[in-house]
């Protein structure tokens, strides 16, 4: 059995997003998961497989803080770079491992990264993210081990779940507020930094959460409606019904993969945010909530 280490750092939607390939690759290899610390208990739980927790930033401040980790990953045949940035491909190289594959010059992000790998795989980019891991590891889907991860939250069973927050200010649709007016009970939900923001909602505001509490929270809920974030991808992992607003992210690559029909998408058009209308998100919630 091949000992496998694969490389993908973050952020949320991404790791969940390289779940289903790994989960496969399981079958084949004894796999270890490079991945930042916040997402190694989800990792460990829904893929099942060993991680090497990490902190980038922090290695950044102190390069000694990665020697640990680096020797962790010394024991492996083969790396797989799922996240295609420098920082992710160099720990391939310093891994040891003498086969290391990677996205080729078309798929990868950072082009100095092709560098550090020598198998360069073709994928097609026009299609989701999913689809271009699985083409990469070349497996068919896996599916996580989702039902034990999430943590139930009391008082929050059975809401409309609202996600104000998002990773990029562009990615923000700005009619929250407006929306929660017309959704009697609406649910915000928030993360580290965006309290204030859920709060000029003005629906009700949920509990401060950890990641299972969060996984809790959506699992629970009727429908989540937001933005190209990794919670609303974390929704659409758990098989709750979600609404997706895109405009400067396409969703054929980064939507909700298991409900492409559930997306408002201005990526074809104005690519932004502004231009969703709350009439547009209330008619999509109606046909959702039919379904």
């Amino acid at each position: 059995m091949t000992r496998l280490l694969v490389l993908r750092l973050s952020a949320l939607g991404d790791v969940i997003h390289t779940i289903p390939a790994v989960v496969s690759l399981k079958a084949r290899n004894d796999i270890t998961w490079v991945v930042e610390a916040p997402y190694a208990e989800l990792v460990e739980s829904v893929a099942g497989v060993q991680t090497i927790p990490v902190r980038m930033k922090k290695w950044t401040r102190d390069p000694r803080a990665g020697i640990d980790a680096i020797a962790r990953m010394r024991t492996v045949d083969t790396s797989i770079d799922f996240q295609g940035l420098i920082k992710s491909a160099v720990l391939g190289f310093l891994s040891g491992a003498r086969t290391r594959y990677g996205f080729d010059r078309n798929a990868i992000k950072e082009k100095p990264a092709l560098l550090f790998a020598n198998r360069h795989i073709p994928v097609d980019t026009t299609r989701h993210v999913i689809d271009q891991n699985l083409q990469l590891a070349g497996v068919p889907a896996g599916e996580g081990s989702w039902s034990e991860f999430p943590v139930p939250v009391n008082g929050c069973e059975n809401a409309i779940v609202l996600l104000p927050g998002a990773g990029k200010p562009n990615k923000i649709w700005p009619h929250f507020r407006e929306l929660a007016k017309r959704i009697p009970g609406a649910l915000a939900v928030w993360g580290p930094g965006e309290r204030e923001l859920a709060e000029a909602t003005g629906a009700r505001l949920a509990p401060p959460t950890n990641l299972r509490e969060l996984a809790g929270i959506l699992r629970q809920a009727r429908v989540v409606i937001g933005g190209d974030t990794g919670p609303l991808h974390l929704a659409d992992a758990l098989g709750t019904k979600v609404i997706g607003l895109y405009g400067p992210t396409d969703p054929r690559r980064n939507g909700p993969y298991h409900q492409p029909a559930h997306v408002i998408d201005r990526f074809r058009s104005t690519k932004s945010m502004e231009s969703i209308s709350v009439e547009e998100v209330m008619n999509t919630l109606e046909r959702v909530l039919a379904e």
